[in-house]
């Protein structure tokens, strides 16, 4: 059966206008990505076997091309229109940053240093840099590769934050094997760039560690 032979309410574009998209499954909400199925098979039923195939919504949202490209219904168009999707997505996070104090939305922080960060195959490290009023001035991917005190250069650190004029900072970095629990190594490092930031006037508020979950907080543990 066709998605246009459903009742309205099921369709999953008319159940979006009418409930929202917080409303929509997974597969509902690639369904409307997907647009169309191929022959014997609606949008939802692929967007399902998709699903399956792929083994959740985020391994297919993190896919690079060839991996995406191997599935039915999927190719090189499709691809570029999702890529344009999440980095809208993101702009779109980081946007909501720059209109207030980080300090102030903290879930803003999380949902953009997960959007940013989350999908490296990678340990990567990075910082967000504040105003006075800890608004957004930027956010930088300073260092990649296993993370640690050996591999973190706070003189690097202190010279990108003299340059954007930051009057404070967050610090962040992901575990690709999605335990955000921080190691001594973490709380070192952490401990080491917040003293040589200091001798510049620029503070330390909070060092977040990005895993599957939500993006722990380090100053919320009491470790800053």
């Amino acid at each position: 059966m066709s998605i246009r032979d459903w009742p309205a309410a099921e369709r999953p574009r008319e159940k979006l206008l009418q409930q929202g998209a917080r409303a929509l499954t997974d597969a509902e909400l690639l369904a409307i990505f997907l647009r169309t199925g191929v022959v014997g098979c609606s949008a939802v039923e692929l967007a399902r076997r998709l699903l399956a195939e792929f083994g959740s919504l985020r391994a297919l949202l993190e896919a690079d091309l060839p991996s995406f490209s191997r599935h039915l219904g999927l190719g090189p168009a499709k691809y570029a229109q999702l890529q344009a999707v999440l980095e809208m997505a993101r702009r779109h996070l980081a946007e909501r940053l720059k209109r207030d104090s980080a300090l102030e939305s903290p879930q803003a922080v999380r949902d953009y240093l997960k959007a940013m960060l989350r999908h490296e195959p990678h340990e990567v490290f990075g910082c967000l840099f504040l105003d006075a009023k800890h608004r957004v001035l930027a956010f930088e991917v300073l260092f990649h590769g296993s993370i640690d005190s050996a591999s973190v250069y706070p003189r690097q650190v202190v010279k990108r934050a003299l340059a954007h004029n930051a009057a404070a900072l967050i610090l962040t970095h992901n575990h690709p094997s999605g335990v955000a629990e921080p190691s001594q190594a973490d709380q070192a490092l952490t401990r080491r760039l917040r003293d040589a930031l200091a001798l510049v006037d620029v503070r330390v508020l909070d060092h977040f560690i990005v895993g599957d979950g939500e993006p722990l907080s380090m100053a919320e543990q009491g470790w800053i």
